[in-house]
């Protein structure tokens, strides 16, 4: 396999796994929205395209993936945006159908391996059917996008999913995700968190997921990725201190069902505005009561995933966003 395409390959994502592809020898095709948050993202090999996919026709769209066998997906919506009401339309819209019809030419194409940057929240609504979240729009349309994608797939190309969790790393021209929950901290006497955990990784971490997923990744596998597993508790105290808050800001563990009105709250202002969380505040917020750890053996050989130091990337994401 000699060439990649990536779609999304200006974003947080895409930049690590093209950095990835290029150590390894491989040849690079990217298409972005614009702007460039970098004039010198790439180094001149890349073949660097500007512009939105889905408005391509799809002559356009094979004559642009006739050169490549691999292709790593990593554009979408993520449960960040808070779209109107139905969300699982919105979500559906975004991140399903241009999946099926990416996938489709890419194989039309002569593409033979296929990966998808998806969610853990997809891993979750598997493991805890009780949780709810297949009903949510979010989890359920990433459910769905993997399954249209191994559709299309079938029996000529290999198509494999990453379900990832919390991600940290920087890099240039842009500012991380973290920011915003940063910002929610700053200044606060008391930063409640609920008594679950979560997995992360560091974004190197997922770029060596996604090209191992790309080389030896099996069809309709999805490898769910964690490099560290830590209570909500011990992160909001991270950001806490990379605040310089640690001696005016609390961060105790709180009950549930004393906040649980609150969300629902929410939820509600939300419904009346017209708009609707992927996953519903009430939701979400219960699911952090337990711990969503993933394994880091489950996939760390399968996918030749190196160590990393997931503290330190931690630290350093915070940094940025307090500067």
């Amino acid at each position: 396999m000699s060439k990649v395409f990536v779609l999304g390959g200006t974003g947080f994502l895409g930049y690590y796994t093209i950095k990835e592809l290029l150590s390894r020898g491989y040849d690079v095709k990217t298409m972005s929205l614009p702007p460039m948050p970098d004039e010198n993202l790439f180094p001149s090999e890349v073949e660097n395209k500007l512009g939105n996919m889905n408005e391509l026709s799809d002559e356009e769209i094979k004559e642009l993936l006739k050169d490549c066998e691999g292709f790593i997906y990593a554009a979408g919506a993520d449960e960040r945006t808070v779209p109107p009401a139905p969300a699982l339309k919105f979500f559906y819209n975004a991140n399903v159908i241009p999946t099926q019809r990416i996938a489709r030419l890419a194989r039309e194409s002569g593409v033979k391996k296929f990966v998808i940057f998806g969610s853990y929240f997809a891993e979750f609504a598997e493991r805890l059917p009780d949780s709810g979240l297949k009903t949510q729009g979010y989890p359920n349309t990433r459910l769905l996008q993997e399954q249209v994608a191994f559709a299309e797939g079938e029996g000529s190309m290999v198509v494999t999913s990453l379900r990832l969790p919390y991600i940290f790393g920087t890099m240039p021209g842009r500012m991380p995700l973290w920011s915003m929950f940063v910002e929610q901290i700053r200044g606060k006497e008391v930063f409640p968190a609920l008594k679950g955990g979560t997995a992360m990784v560091t974004v190197e971490q997922v770029a060596e997921a996604a090209v191992g997923a790309m080389e030896k990744g099996e069809h309709r596998h999805t490898y769910a990725l964690s490099g560290k597993n830590m209570k909500f508790q011990e992160f909001y105290q991270m950001m806490v201190d990379a605040l310089g808050q640690t001696e005016t800001t609390q961060v105790p563990v709180v009950d549930y069902e004393k906040m649980k009105p609150m969300y629902e709250e929410l939820d509600r202002q939300s419904a009346e505005k017209g708009v609707e969380h992927g996953i519903h505040m009430a939701t979400s917020s219960k699911l952090q009561t337990q711990d969503l750890y993933i394994d880091p053996e489950d996939t760390k050989t399968a996918l030749g995933i190196r160590e990393h130091d997931v503290i330190q990337s931690i630290k350093e994401t915070l940094a940025k966003c307090v500067k």
